[in-house]
């Protein structure tokens, strides 16, 4: 079975498709959102969700994937590619708990703009949770999936806008006659809800040492934890209020809509530069869009919707909740993926969302040579997507060239992202002499190959981008392997006891009275004894509470 994972910043959910439309799935709590956080429980144990008490934890750890940032909690460090894993995992415990099979694949989403070394990180990240990751789907083309699949029948131009914790994505969308095209597609990877997030802590950190002479550089851990979270309580407040006090130790603020705006203004100005960027790349006018959908947590911000409705003179709509659309859109495409049926008439495309290309000499003089950014694959092209450039080499007699590549739209390429580089060794000739064949090839998944031909021998090579430091090597996923299997993860999240917890609640569901009282005691045990932590006291009331599950079920 293929599932739909939208692997997110703040929260993260999966879904599957099932009964003819995809289907959230509830975690353990019995939500659809678990929170993108790892934690540590007073025993050690590793909890993946909302940390309870003042245990230490991680968050917004997405925003580091394809760096060497180490991240640490208690005495564990942690690449972000293993605490996404470690979501992962838990999201496919829920899964296989209440789907009752075995997950081995899945389709997760990306910000469109993650650039190659990202989308390697995300697979990565699946790869150490045991998932063959079928496909990487950009996170508003995801939304435009769901969107597209709940009003398939209609002709339409529309823009998705997602600003979710972390990211900032839009794409420009037409739908007809079962087809949803994907005209384009922009973004900004450092910008989200906990940007703002941070705008009003900032604001609060000043206005607490102005008024009271408290400094925030003082702060113990548990302390900045608790600033940030009545932050937050303030911010959500803020969304059905004029005004809200922000009460810290004794510390009462009034924080106004009119003042979140003003310190947020420039967040709005960054936001409406990818904006304007997607719109001229797709060749529509903002009035020829005919609706403007909001996805992501933190478009509830009631600046978010009100900014949306004077940029394009149209009042936005959440047609699809917020924060479900991209895990819906996932569903969608796991189902696409396994060919089922009810999609037989849905088609999808979809962009690169960023150049890619290589560099070239600019100019020679006598003071030297520069060189300039050279785009082979233009952003927005429809992918998958192979282009081939014939260049020729520079200088007299040289031996190899040296192709980097590079993400980006600057002229100079080094304001752009180097994503890898490779090397081929050339006939000696003189400058000018020898051509070779730079293809470019970006699949579906967001994944770019390089190929590098020698027009007079024939010759070629393929780019694996062995120099970028922040992959790992076969050794390295081992030990990352071997340690994510090493951590103590409490005995109520393993499988086997959370597949016995579920089907003791399925009896309490449907019996009632005396039965249902029985069951009661039944799961009250089964838990008690899970808190002991005592594995092989556990193991043995597994084992009565399946013969207890057999009995009544035998009985009645």
């Amino acid at each position: 079975m293929i599932v739909g994972i939208d692997l997110g910043t703040t929260n993260s959910l999966i879904a599957v498709w099932e009964e003819g439309k995809p289907k959230l799935i509830p975690n353990s709590q019995g939500t659809f959102l678990t929170p993108s956080i790892i934690s540590l429980d007073s025993s050690g144990n590793i909890i993946v969700g909302k940390p309870t008490s003042n245990n230490p934890f991680l968050a917004n750890f997405k925003r580091y994937m394809g760096t060497n940032k180490v991240l640490h909690l208690g005495p564990h460090s942690f690449r972000p590619e293993e605490l996404s894993a470690l979501v992962l995992q838990s999201l496919i415990r829920d899964a296989e708990t209440y789907l009752k099979t075995k997950i081995t694949e899945a389709v997760i989403t990306v910000p469109a703009y993650f650039n190659d070394t990202q989308r390697k990180a995300t697979r990565m990240a699946g790869q150490l949770a045991g998932l063959k990751v079928e496909r990487l789907l950009n996170e508003p083309t995801a939304a435009a999936l769901a969107y597209g699949l709940h009003n398939r029948d209609g002709e339409s131009k529309f823009l998705i806008f997602d600003l979710g914790g972390g990211t900032f994505d839009v794409s420009i969308v037409e739908l007809f006659s079962g087809v949803i095209e994907v005209r384009s597609s922009a973004g900004d990877n450092r910008l989200g809800g906990e940007d703002f997030t941070d705008a009003l802590e900032q604001y609060l950190v000043h206005e607490m040492m102005k008024r009271h002479q408290i400094d925030y550089n003082g702060f113990d851990e548990s302390q900045r934890t608790r600033m940030r979270q009545e932050t937050q309580k303030v911010l959500h407040l803020l969304s059905g209020k004029d005004e809200v006090l922000f009460q810290f130790d004794g510390t009462e603020i009034l924080v106004t809509v009119a003042k979140f705006n003003e310190l947020v203004a420039p967040l709005m100005e960054r936001i409406k530069i990818p904006l304007e960027k997607a719109l001229r790349d797709a060749r529509i006018l903002p009035d020829q869009l005919d609706l403007v959908i909001l996805v992501g947590g933190a478009t509830r911000m009631p600046v978010i919707a009100s900014e949306v409705a004077k940029m394009f003179g149209k009042f936005p709509q959440m047609v699809l909740h917020p924060d479900e659309a991209v895990g819906l859109g996932a569903a969608v495409q796991a189902a696409l993926k396994e060919q089922h049926r009810d999609l037989a008439d849905v088609v999808i495309t979809d962009v690169c969302p960023y150049s890619l290309g290589t560099d070239v000499r600019a100019y020679k003089n006598r003071h030297g040579s520069g060189t300039k950014f050279y785009p082979i694959i233009e952003r927005n092209t429809t992918i998958p997507a192979s282009r081939v450039e014939r260049l020729v080499t520079t200088n007299d007699y040289q031996t190899q060239v040296l192709i980097p590549v590079y993400q980006g739209e600057s002229y100079n390429v080094d304001e752009n992202v180097k994503i890898g580089e490779l090397s081929i060794a050339l006939p000696r000739a003189k400058a000018g002499e020898e051509p070779f064949e730079v293809r470019f090839t970006y699949d579906i998944n967001g994944l770019l190959e390089v190929e590098v031909t020698v027009v007079s021998t024939g010759i070629k090579k393929t780019a694996l981008f062995s120099n970028q430091n922040h992959e790992l090597s076969e050794n390295e996923i081992k030990a990352c392997l071997e340690k994510l299997q090493s951590l103590k993860v409490h005995p109520r999240d393993r499988i086997e006891n959370r597949q016995v917890l579920a089907e003791l609640e399925n009896l309490y569901s449907f019996f009632k009275g005396e039965e249902r009282e029985e069951i009661d005691e039944q799961i009250s045990l089964f838990l008690s004894i899970l808190e002991t932590q005592d594995q092989e006291q556990i193991a043995e009331e597994r084992l009565l509470a399946l013969e207890f599950i057999e009995t009544f079920q035998r009985l009645f």
